[in-house]
């Protein structure tokens, strides 16, 4: 081989491996979804029980209204050093009623995912703002007075 045959082929190889490296990686996150299993589940027939048998333990479970079980499955993709996307997502929410019955079991997909951009670096919190300053020396003056919640007590003593 001559020379520029070589230094061809160096090339190519070094642009495959560059471009190598800039491919999405793919990773499947949460629950792993068996459509068979998940047509199995029916409001009316199935409990509690039954659901956790065949699907497993839920990702999460509602914690106010009726009860819930959530499985979440989603698949992401990045490139190597980003933040990686949501490609797809998959959620069935099982409801079930004060028995532990199977009410209801709703399939839902990435069309109800939510992005959320945070508004600058601070946090907003109710109450007023105070500054440096009147944190470090707002409690001087009440400290000990009575009904400010400060260290003074009745003379009885701090034992009644």
């Amino acid at each position: 081989m001559n020379a520029s045959k070589i230094a061809a082929l160096s090339v190519l190889a070094a642009a495959a491996i560059g471009s190598a490296g800039c491919s999405s990686i793919r990773e499947s996150r949460g629950y792993v979804v068996d459509a068979t299993l998940v047509d199995v589940v029916q409001p009316g027939i199935d409990n509690q029980r039954s659901v956790e048998a065949t699907l497993g333990r839920p990702t999460f479970t509602s914690q106010f209204g009726e009860p819930t079980w959530y499985y979440v499955s989603s698949v992401t993709g990045r490139k190597p050093f980003v933040r990686p996307e949501i490609r797809q997502q998959q959620v069935l929410a099982v409801k079930f009623d004060r028995a532990g019955n199977v009410i209801a079991a709703d399939r839902s997909g990435i069309e109800k995912v939510v992005y959320l951009s945070p508004d600058g670096d601070e946090t907003p919190t109710l109450g007023r703002e105070r500054s440096f300053l009147e944190d470090l020396f707002g409690n001087i003056g009440t400290v000990g007075q009575p009904g400010l919640g400060g260290g003074a007590t009745g003379p009885a003593g701090p034992g009644g």
